[in-house]
């Protein structure tokens, strides 16, 4: 079989148009993401904002796939787009603080909707005998797309202002909207069971485990050392977490996704212990475990349930994504004031490790 007739079979015109939509949701999600706390001003207001957005994606994340079951996948993932994208238009005219609570509100149930059942979605146009590389295709595709939006919404602002950024990411995600039509309406679905749930249990665990270390990372990291180090890294982490996505699932698929795991585990602690030391080489190694979990967690879960069963995947690895970041970041914060920023990157790391024990020795 040749390479080219390889790619055919992987990359179909349905996963192309779903590149679309991952881009517009990645780009509506990240351009403002840091812009919007600066519109709320106040360190108080601040917070809130990003409380809100996280408390809503999870909500969101939660009730997706009930509403996928109603409406299907095109319509849900129209709704998706379309609460992540055009409430940000008002923070171009308003900047009260409940208009923007309200905002990161729908903006938050948006982009659950978008992910959750935009994942669900991209796995069943995944031959399942190449879902590691499919998932590190639509990850390459949303980690570049996040990586640069993220950095240059914050320079636009400066530039230029608040409202173009808005209005921007609103365009952006809205046009987004034009790759859902060529996309699958509906698809075979099941009810989840209490044996799905305890066959995602330890990968979700496993990779929540490692999201905690991100909250950590992202939020603590900017008070440990000189703000370019500190830029470096937080662009690093993520470039090498994309890039290991890609070879994780080419390794999976051949070699098996479990395979990943202790290193990817290894190297996120490893990496997270010496962010106070040397951030940037330390954030590669974080980053690099990361994108190895990414894939092959995500792809283990799928790989434990029957087709049908693609909405409760998507569903419970974004929220162990989310409620793992938020659980760092909580605990990061309590422990940051009496132990010291350091020390808190060394809890963190070995606070990954009991997860080593939840992985099986034999596939």
């Amino acid at each position: 079989m040749t390479t080219a007739t390889v790619h055919s079979r992987l990359i179909t015109r349905p996963l192309l148009l779903r590149s679309g939509s991952i881009l517009g949701a990645s780009v509506g999600f990240f351009l403002p993401l840091s812009v919007v706390p600066m519109l709320a001003g106040s360190g108080r207001g601040a917070g809130l904002a990003t409380v809100a957005l996280l408390l809503a994606t999870v909500v969101g994340e939660v009730a997706t796939p009930r509403l996928v079951s109603r409406i299907g996948y095109r319509a849900a993932l129209a709704l998706g787009l379309i609460l992540l994208g055009a409430p940000t238009i008002v923070l171009a005219v308003s900047a009260k603080p409940a208009v923007v609570l309200a905002v990161c509100v729908l903006r938050g149930l948006g982009f659950a909707i978008c992910t959750v059942a935009g994942g669900a979605l991209t796995a069943k146009l995944i031959p399942p005998d190449r879902r590691g590389q499919g998932l590190a295709f639509v990850g390459l595709v949303s980690g570049v797309s996040s990586l640069l939006a993220l950095p240059a919404g914050v320079w636009a602002a400066h530039r230029w202002g608040f409202g173009p950024v808005f209005v921007t990411t609103a365009l952006i995600t809205l046009l987004a909207l034009l790759s859902v039509p060529g996309l699958p309406r509906r698809s075979t679905s099941a009810e989840s069971s209490p044996a799905w749930h305890n066959a995602l249990a330890r990968p979700a665990v496993i990779f929540a485990a490692s999201t905690s270390a991100v909250g950590v990372f992202v939020t603590f990291l900017p008070l440990a050392g000189h703000q370019g180090v500190v830029a470096t890294a937080l662009l690093v982490q993520p470039a090498a977490a994309t890039a290991a996505r890609w070879v994780a699932g080419r390794l999976g698929d051949r070699y098996g996704h479990r395979r990943l795991l202790v290193p990817g585990l290894v190297l996120v602690a490893v990496g997270t212990a010496g962010l106070a030391v040397a951030a940037v080489p330390s954030a590669v190694l974080f980053g690099v475990g990361f994108g190895l979990l990414q894939n092959a967690t995500l792809a283990l879960m799928y790989d434990s349930l029957p087709p049908g069963g693609e909405d409760t995947v998507s569903a419970t690895w974004n929220i162990a994504y989310d409620l793992g970041m938020a659980a760092g970041a909580l605990v990061g914060g309590l422990l940051v004031g009496p132990f010291g920023v350091e020390l808190v990157f060394v809890l963190a790391a070995v606070a990954t490790l009991p997860a080593l024990a939840l992985i099986p020795r034999r596939n």
